[in-house]
């Protein structure tokens, strides 16, 4: 078992205080979030979104990987992603993003 971010891993299953919960199983939220941000990144060879509030909505983590990125500062990534999820931030408290490009 290993400890990341207060957060521990063990095989497929995280554990958050005393409830598990499966990698494999999405809540709404993240659904949505990883529908809208496959719409306005077509080209993303990765999008991982995580609801990192416990289920509520209130907070997520994003790992967009995409070519769309390539040659933009990563500010300028950041605004991509906050420009493309601008009417689900409204409801959030938080957003973590994490950008990168596809290895050549």
């Amino acid at each position: 078992m290993a400890a990341a971010a207060g957060l521990w891993v063990r095989g497929p299953l995280l554990l958050r205080g005393s409830s598990w919960r499966s990698f494999t199983s999405q809540t709404d939220g993240e659904a949505r979030v990883s529908r809208v941000l496959r719409e306005k990144f077509p080209r993303a060879a990765a999008i991982r979104v995580v609801d990192i509030s416990g289920g509520c909505g209130a907070m997520y983590e994003i790992h967009i990987e995409s070519e769309e990125f390539r040659e933009k500062r990563t500010v300028q990534q950041h605004q991509m992603v906050n420009e493309a999820l601008s009417e689900e931030i409204k409801s959030m408290h938080g957003l973590r993003i994490f950008t990168s490009t596809p290895k050549p």
